[in-house]
Protein backbone atom coordinates (compact mmCIF):
# COMPACT_ATOMS: atom_id res chain seq x y z
CA UNK A 1 0.00 0.00 0.00
CA UNK A 2 1.39 3.49 -1.17
CA UNK A 3 2.09 5.97 1.89
CA UNK A 4 -0.19 9.09 1.39
CA UNK A 5 -0.33 10.59 4.91
CA UNK A 6 1.55 13.85 4.73
CA UNK A 7 2.30 13.84 8.37
CA UNK A 8 3.58 10.26 8.36
CA UNK A 9 6.28 11.73 5.59
CA UNK A 10 7.13 14.44 7.53
CA UNK A 11 7.43 12.54 10.55
CA UNK A 12 9.93 10.11 8.91
CA UNK A 13 11.78 12.83 7.16
CA UNK A 14 12.15 13.88 10.64
CA UNK A 15 13.81 10.94 12.14
CA UNK A 16 16.07 10.54 9.07
CA UNK A 17 19.12 12.20 10.78
CA UNK A 18 18.61 10.40 14.16
CA UNK A 19 18.18 7.14 11.83
CA UNK A 20 21.35 8.06 10.02
CA UNK A 21 22.94 8.69 13.12
CA UNK A 22 22.75 5.25 14.30
CA UNK A 23 23.69 3.62 11.35
CA UNK A 24 26.66 5.29 11.64
CA UNK A 25 27.75 4.83 15.03
CA UNK A 26 26.81 1.23 15.29
CA UNK A 27 29.12 0.63 11.98
CA UNK A 28 32.08 3.26 13.01
CA UNK A 29 32.03 0.83 16.21
CA UNK A 30 31.82 -2.16 14.63
CA UNK A 31 33.72 -1.80 11.51
CA UNK A 32 36.35 1.27 12.29
CA UNK A 33 35.60 4.53 10.61
CA UNK A 34 37.88 3.99 7.21
CA UNK A 35 36.19 0.63 6.49
CA UNK A 36 32.62 1.86 6.77
CA UNK A 37 31.07 2.67 3.65
CA UNK A 38 28.66 5.49 3.11
CA UNK A 39 26.64 3.02 1.12
CA UNK A 40 26.21 0.48 3.97
CA UNK A 41 25.20 3.49 6.44
CA UNK A 42 22.44 4.34 3.92
CA UNK A 43 21.52 0.98 3.78
CA UNK A 44 21.13 0.35 7.33
CA UNK A 45 19.25 3.53 8.13
CA UNK A 46 16.70 2.31 5.24
CA UNK A 47 18.04 5.00 3.32
CA UNK A 48 19.61 5.74 -0.59
CA UNK A 49 23.23 6.73 -0.30
CA UNK A 50 21.87 10.25 -2.12
CA UNK A 51 19.10 11.37 0.90
CA UNK A 52 22.36 10.48 3.11
CA UNK A 53 24.46 12.77 1.29
CA UNK A 54 21.34 15.71 1.91
CA UNK A 55 22.28 15.51 5.48
CA UNK A 56 25.78 14.90 5.57
CA UNK A 57 28.17 16.02 2.66
CA UNK A 58 30.85 13.35 3.17
CA UNK A 59 31.42 10.60 5.55
CA UNK A 60 33.78 13.06 7.34
CA UNK A 61 31.13 15.51 8.23
CA UNK A 62 28.84 11.80 9.35
CA UNK A 63 31.70 11.39 12.03
CA UNK A 64 31.42 14.79 13.67
CA UNK A 65 27.92 15.19 14.24
CA UNK A 66 28.41 11.51 16.11
CA UNK A 67 30.72 12.89 18.31
CA UNK A 68 29.18 15.97 18.45
CA UNK A 69 25.51 14.21 19.43
CA UNK A 70 27.13 11.15 21.65
CA UNK A 71 29.91 13.60 23.51
CA UNK A 72 29.78 17.38 23.22
CA UNK A 73 26.61 17.88 24.06
CA UNK A 74 27.17 15.54 26.85
CA UNK A 75 29.72 17.85 27.98
CA UNK A 76 27.85 20.77 27.49
CA UNK A 77 24.52 19.36 29.90
CA UNK A 78 27.58 18.84 32.56
CA UNK A 79 28.83 22.28 32.00
CA UNK A 80 25.25 23.76 32.40
CA UNK A 81 24.77 21.80 35.99
CA UNK A 82 28.00 22.91 37.14
CA UNK A 83 26.78 26.69 36.38
CA UNK A 84 23.78 26.66 38.66
CA UNK A 85 25.66 24.61 41.26
CA UNK A 86 25.79 26.49 44.39
CA UNK A 87 26.38 23.10 47.05
CA UNK A 88 29.94 22.06 47.89
CA UNK A 89 32.28 20.66 45.13
CA UNK A 90 32.37 16.92 45.74
CA UNK A 91 29.36 16.19 45.51
CA UNK A 92 28.92 17.99 41.95
CA UNK A 93 31.77 16.38 40.90
CA UNK A 94 30.75 12.89 42.04
CA UNK A 95 27.12 13.52 40.49
CA UNK A 96 28.43 14.56 37.32
CA UNK A 97 31.63 12.06 36.98
CA UNK A 98 29.20 9.15 38.23
CA UNK A 99 26.29 9.85 36.54
CA UNK A 100 27.39 11.55 32.80
CA UNK A 101 29.68 7.97 32.33
CA UNK A 102 27.38 5.65 33.63
CA UNK A 103 24.98 6.88 31.36
CA UNK A 104 28.01 6.93 28.67
CA UNK A 105 28.92 3.40 29.71
CA UNK A 106 25.71 2.17 29.41
CA UNK A 107 25.08 3.13 25.56
CA UNK A 108 26.83 3.06 22.36
CA UNK A 109 28.61 6.09 22.71
CA UNK A 110 31.09 4.20 24.72
CA UNK A 111 32.46 3.09 21.31
CA UNK A 112 33.36 6.69 20.36
CA UNK A 113 36.57 6.24 22.55
CA UNK A 114 37.68 3.84 20.49
CA UNK A 115 36.84 4.42 17.00
CA UNK A 116 38.82 8.30 17.58
CA UNK A 117 42.27 6.56 19.18
CA UNK A 118 41.98 4.10 16.68
CA UNK A 119 40.99 6.28 13.99
CA UNK A 120 42.32 9.85 14.00
CA UNK A 121 45.85 9.28 13.49
CA UNK A 122 45.13 9.31 9.92
CA UNK A 123 42.00 11.52 9.72
CA UNK A 124 43.72 15.05 10.71
CA UNK A 125 40.46 17.00 10.46
CA UNK A 126 38.63 14.57 12.62
CA UNK A 127 41.82 14.60 15.18
CA UNK A 128 41.37 18.42 15.46
CA UNK A 129 37.42 18.43 15.48
CA UNK A 130 37.37 15.69 18.44
CA UNK A 131 40.43 18.03 20.15
CA UNK A 132 38.76 21.37 20.17
CA UNK A 133 35.08 19.98 20.95
CA UNK A 134 35.23 17.26 22.97
CA UNK A 135 38.98 16.88 24.99
CA UNK A 136 39.65 20.69 25.47
CA UNK A 137 35.82 21.16 25.99
CA UNK A 138 35.52 18.65 28.75
CA UNK A 139 39.06 19.77 30.35
CA UNK A 140 37.91 23.22 30.52
CA UNK A 141 34.37 22.46 32.09
CA UNK A 142 36.33 19.73 35.02
CA UNK A 143 38.73 22.38 35.21
CA UNK A 144 36.77 25.25 36.08
CA UNK A 145 35.26 22.98 39.14
CA UNK A 146 38.47 22.00 40.49
CA UNK A 147 39.07 25.16 40.64
CA UNK A 148 36.19 26.24 42.29
CA UNK A 149 36.82 23.35 44.95
CA UNK A 150 40.67 24.52 45.81
CA UNK A 151 39.99 28.26 46.03
CA UNK A 152 36.94 27.37 48.40
CA UNK A 153 39.44 25.37 50.57
CA UNK A 154 37.33 22.22 49.96
CA UNK A 155 40.24 21.21 47.39
CA UNK A 156 43.72 20.44 48.32
CA UNK A 157 45.74 22.82 45.78
CA UNK A 158 46.97 20.12 42.98
CA UNK A 159 47.97 21.02 39.85
CA UNK A 160 44.58 21.00 37.81
CA UNK A 161 45.74 20.04 34.76
CA UNK A 162 46.99 16.87 35.86
CA UNK A 163 43.97 16.27 38.16
CA UNK A 164 41.84 16.61 35.27
CA UNK A 165 44.25 13.84 33.24
CA UNK A 166 43.68 11.67 36.40
CA UNK A 167 39.73 11.69 36.66
CA UNK A 168 39.16 11.32 32.82
CA UNK A 169 42.00 9.02 31.35
CA UNK A 170 41.03 5.64 33.66
CA UNK A 171 37.25 6.24 32.65
CA UNK A 172 38.15 6.49 28.79
CA UNK A 173 40.50 3.17 29.09
CA UNK A 174 37.13 1.25 30.98
CA UNK A 175 35.42 2.75 27.60
CA UNK A 176 37.97 1.46 25.74
CA UNK A 177 38.28 -2.06 27.26
CA UNK A 178 34.63 -2.61 26.86
CA UNK A 179 34.75 -2.31 22.68
CA UNK A 180 38.06 -3.90 22.56
CA UNK A 181 39.70 -6.98 24.85
CA UNK A 182 35.79 -7.11 27.16
CA UNK A 183 34.06 -7.49 23.76
CA UNK A 184 36.13 -11.13 23.14
CA UNK A 185 36.25 -12.30 27.00
CA UNK A 186 33.27 -14.50 26.53
CA UNK A 187 32.49 -16.26 29.80
CA UNK A 188 35.53 -14.85 31.70
CA UNK A 189 35.74 -12.53 34.76
CA UNK A 190 35.12 -9.09 33.50
CA UNK A 191 35.02 -5.62 34.69
CA UNK A 192 32.26 -4.34 36.65
CA UNK A 193 31.92 -0.71 34.63
CA UNK A 194 29.24 0.60 37.31
CA UNK A 195 31.39 -0.22 40.14
CA UNK A 196 34.79 0.60 38.41
CA UNK A 197 33.16 4.29 37.96
CA UNK A 198 32.06 5.09 41.44
CA UNK A 199 35.37 3.49 43.04
CA UNK A 200 37.50 5.26 40.90
CA UNK A 201 35.33 8.92 41.37
CA UNK A 202 35.59 7.89 45.18
CA UNK A 203 39.23 7.41 45.40
CA UNK A 204 40.37 10.55 43.41
CA UNK A 205 37.72 12.56 45.68
CA UNK A 206 39.78 10.94 48.71
CA UNK A 207 43.34 12.44 47.24
CA UNK A 208 41.97 15.82 46.18
CA UNK A 209 39.52 16.59 49.90
CA UNK A 210 41.39 18.41 52.10
CA UNK A 211 42.15 15.90 55.33
CA UNK A 212 39.40 16.75 58.34
CA UNK A 213 40.79 19.60 60.92
CA UNK A 214 41.12 17.32 64.21
CA UNK A 215 41.59 19.07 67.30
CA UNK A 216 45.36 19.39 69.06
CA UNK A 217 45.43 16.92 71.87
CA UNK A 218 44.96 17.85 75.25
CA UNK A 219 47.81 18.45 77.30
CA UNK A 220 47.88 17.17 81.05
CA UNK A 221 49.15 19.24 83.73
CA UNK A 222 51.90 17.46 85.75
Amino acid sequence: MIDIDPHHRRRRKDARPQELLDAAMALFVEKGFAATRTDEVALRAGVSKGTLYLYFPSKEDLLKAVIAQQLSERIAEGAALAAVHDGDTAALLRGMLVDWWTQLYDSPAAGVFKLVITEVRNFPEIADYYQREVVARAHEVLGKVLRHGIDSGEFRPVPVDAAVHSLLFPLIMLCLHKHSLGACMHGAPDIDGHLFIRQHIDLVLDGLCQPPVRPAPLRRKI
